[in-house]
């Protein structure tokens, strides 16, 4: 039982260093210090840039990604509007932008390797990066604990 304890202990401290939440979750990583809208996106602000891409459990729900419609550098997102899609073997699915501005970049490693959003959806699998027009937006988003309590529900739903 102490061994036990013993994990549970280091296994909380790696997942607070590594800036994971440790909110109890059936399959799906959510990381801290990110906000999250409730159509599975995430968004990483430093300054007045924005990363943006579709959460571990949007990708998880999806299956394999086989495509990832991007837009183009230069145009306007608005948040809560749609801005791409990601296409798996199960769905397509649209993606929204959780916040309003300019797309200053795309991942265009995705146009070869779109699975890059199931395998790194916070890393490697980011899909567009924003000139934040309006910061305020992000109150409107979820932190990590909210975010995780939302999935919760929504699968409890299924």
């Amino acid at each position: 039982m102490a061994m036990a304890a013993s994990r549970l202990l280091w296994a909380s401290h790696a997942a607070s260093y590594l800036k994971i939440s440790t909110f109890p979750r059936a399959f799906s990583t959510v990381l801290k210090d990110l906000r999250y809208a409730e159509t599975h996106e995430w968004v990483k602000v430093e300054g007045d840039s924005a990363t943006v891409g579709i959460t571990d459990h949007a990708q998880d729900h999806l299956g394999d990604v086989v495509y990832v419609e991007l837009p183009e550098v230069g145009a306007s997102v608005t948040q809560g509007n749609n801005f791409g899609a990601v296409e798996s073997v199960k769905a397509t699915s649209d993606i929204n932008s959780p916040v309003s501005g300019e797309v200053v970049a795309v991942n265009e490693e995705l146009h070869e390797k779109p699975a890059l959003v199931n395998g790194s959806p916070y890393e490697g699998g980011w899909i567009i990066k924003v000139k934040v027009k309006d910061a305020g937006e992000l109150n409107s988003l979820m932190d990590d604990e909210k975010y995780s309590k939302f999935c919760e529900e929504e699968d409890g739903k299924h």
